[in-house]
């Protein structure tokens, strides 16, 4: 990760929107093997599935497969781990068929997993140290639904296949001991998510044992030392900590117990936060709310802090004495780097053009309407005369958050004149389990009140310009968005990229692995369908006064585009100004290069429209917003007279 200092100009050159794409590598799910690092590459210019790439520390980077071949696995439909590396051979799923293959050393590609009856995918492949066996998380579409377990696939192209773990409604990615003698993997059931609850498996000698399945923790990431030790991250003491299954009787014994998060939220199967390196010492991530640090944990020694600052880590990879990790900050994107000998080496770039000047993140704590507190990033603009125009951002998930690491969504705005705050409103990950699950039950209320509260606490400070506000969000952060505005006279224009409308239509028409997840967000599903239609924004649509744009693709499987559809003629019977985006061959979130840029060119169109220039302050009278306690109690009174 180099730490490039921002340019000292007093003037700052606006960011193309095609600077999003233009030049950018997404790097994800690292690896290593030996000296050799291993990367998952996506141009986000081509619009392509991504490649498989290779590093033996040097600075020649190679593509790991032969040919053009793409890697990427669907399982869950966020994108999961779609490969793994045993010695020289490779084991991938094919981005385009989903089926699993095995690369040898020389080249020769073979598939282990034939075509099926019914559509199948493969995630999280991990080979048996013998290499005889590769074992992976399978999704198929059966005419009862869909069906996920671990199966064991021979590697000699024999197309032998068996069931290893089934019964369950999901898996995370196995692991194998260093013997082959055990797997162990975490599952867990409708209506629970992964960072609500689940379950600690081992498969071994004695057959499928629980190794803990207590009520109300979460288990991630469980993984095998090279000396056989079973290690997992959960949230028992209120923190995704890291424990060893070395205790007395096996138990599971915290290491290095701390108020920070070492795992992350299990949207894909296959992550990795720590790893194992010589002298049985483990090098892992931890997040809180000041940003990610790498941490040495030694057996039965002092913690080590390992260089960097103002982190952002979402992968790391151990082999040897080496480490190869994932990360960035806050004047760099994510980017591939080597941790040998105490010093840090650059593998690869995310090769993006980099703005002439960075607003950098200044990370709050700010109070809530109900006395509480929550988390916000907040980014200063340039070229901004008086207080500046706002832009509130609202992430998706919502069990995810912002990380300030750099974006060149969030520069686009800001050297244009607005501000933006990025809301980790309670519900987001990163913070705790206590402020992770205080979103239960509360969806569209509580994320809604920390993202006004975050509007108001800037403009009581003087630090923006209450006249001219506006408010985005993408998925459930679309949602958030949009009762904002229909909820507080605060926002003077309101973006929805691909966002939830109507909660009560999901259940029936999402995928699997969100189909219950509104059960713990607003309630179970269908006995609470009245709190489902009272928390809809089509309900007293004509709440819904703010300028509208709707941002949604075609073919989105996870908040179908019905849901924008249905709300743009709502708003169009009421009067309110809308506009709807629609992009053909698009599912959840825009992937195509062109459109990319349109949708954010459009938004920055709409909201100069209705706020006027970033540059230059307004002369608006303000009419839409009070700042004090009236709109709080406003609020409060919307959610007691049951309109969300």
């Amino acid at each position: 990760m180099n730490s490039h200092p921002p340019a000292a100009e007093a003037s700052r050159k606006p960011v193309p929107a095609v600077d999003l794409v233009r030049g950018v590598r997404e790097l994800s799910f690292v690896s290593r093997v030996g000296h050799r690092s291993y990367w998952v590459e996506t141009a986000r210019d081509s619009g392509s599935p991504g490649r498989l790439m290779c590093s033996d520390g040097s600075a020649q980077v190679r593509p790991a497969l032969p040919g053009d071949i793409r890697v990427g696995s669907g399982v869950y439909g966020y994108g999961s781990r779609p490969y793994a590396v045993s010695g020289r051979t490779v084991f991938f799923v094919d981005a385009n068929d989903q089926l699993l293959y095995r690369c040898s050393p020389a080249g020769e590609v073979t598939l282990l997993a034939p075509p099926a009856d019914e559509l199948t995918r493969y995630a999280a492949p991990a080979p048996s140290p013998d290499g005889s066996l590769v074992y992976a998380v399978r999704e198929r579409d059966l005419a009862t639904g869909v069906s996920h377990d671990i199966v064991s696939v021979t590697t000699d192209g024999g197309g032998r296949i068996e069931v290893v773990a089934s019964g369950h409604d999901f898996y995370g990615a196995p692991a194998v001991s260093p013997d082959g003698s055990r797997i162990a993997y975490v599952a867990w059931d409708h209506p629970h998510m992964p960072w609500d609850q689940s379950v600690l498996h081992e498969l071994g000698p004695a057959g499928d044992l629980v190794v803990d399945g207590r009520p109300g923790i979460s288990f991630t990431q469980p993984r095998y030392s090279p000396s056989g030790v079973l290690h997992v991250i959960h949230d028992e003491s209120g923190w995704w900590n890291l424990y060893a299954a070395d205790g007395v009787d096996g138990s599971l014994r915290p290491l290095a117990p701390m108020p920070a998060e070492f795992g992350r939220p299990d949207w894909s199967c296959g992550l990795a936060t720590y790893a194992f390196v010589d002298g049985g010492s483990i090098v892992a991530a931890a997040r809180d709310a000041g940003g990610d640090v790498i941490h040495r944990i030694t057996p039965r020694g002092p913690l080590e802090t390992l260089p960097g600052t103002a982190w952002v880590v979402e992968g790391v990879a151990g082999s040897g004495a080496d480490v190869t990790i994932l990360g960035g900050s806050a004047v760099q994107p994510l980017e591939v780097s080597e941790l040998s000998r105490g010093s840090l080496r650059l593998l690869r770039d995310a090769a993006a053009r980099r703005p002439d000047r960075i607003s950098m993140p200044e990370r709050l704590r700010f109070p809530t309407h109900d006395g509480s507190f929550a988390h916000a990033i907040h980014y200063e603009p340039a070229n901004s005369a008086g207080p500046p125009p706002l832009i509130v951002s609202c992430h998706g998930g919502p069990t995810v958050g912002f990380t300030g690491l750099l974006d060149n969504g969030v520069q686009f705005w800001t050297s244009r004149g607005y501000a933006v705050v990025e809301v980790n409103y309670r519900g987001s990950a990163g913070h705790g389990r206590a402020y992770r699950q205080a979103i239960q039950q509360q969806w569209g209320h509580l994320d809604v009140a920390d993202a006004i509260s975050a509007a108001r606490h800037l403009v009581a400070q003087g630090r923006v310009d209450p006249r001219r506000i506006a408010i985005r969000g993408l998925s459930s952060g679309g949602f958030t968005a949009l009762r904002a505005a229909q909820s507080v006279p605060d926002f003077a224009a309101v973006t929805s990229l691909c966002g939830v409308v109507d909660p009560s239509s999901l259940p029936a028409n999402t995928h699997k692995m969100e189909s219950r997840y509104l059960d713990g967000l607003i309630a179970p599903w269908p006995a609470g369908r009245a709190e489902y239609e009272r928390r809809s924004v089509l309900t007293n649509v004509g709440n819904l006064r703010t300028p509208t744009l709707l941002i949604h693709g075609r073919d989105d499987a996870i908040v179908p585009h019905s849901q924008s559809r249905r709300l743009a003629e709502e708003l169009r019977h009421v009067g309110t100004p809308v506009e709807l985006v629609t992009y053909e061959g698009e599912g959840h979130g825009l992937r195509n290069p062109d459109h990319v840029v349109d949708a954010l060119l459009r938004e920055h169109r709409f909201v100069e429209r209705h706020l006027g220039s970033g540059a230059s302050r307004s002369t608006a009278p303000p009419a839409r917003i009070d700042t004090g306690q009236r709109g709080l109690r406003e609020y409060d009174l919307y959610l007691r007279q049951g309109s969300g």
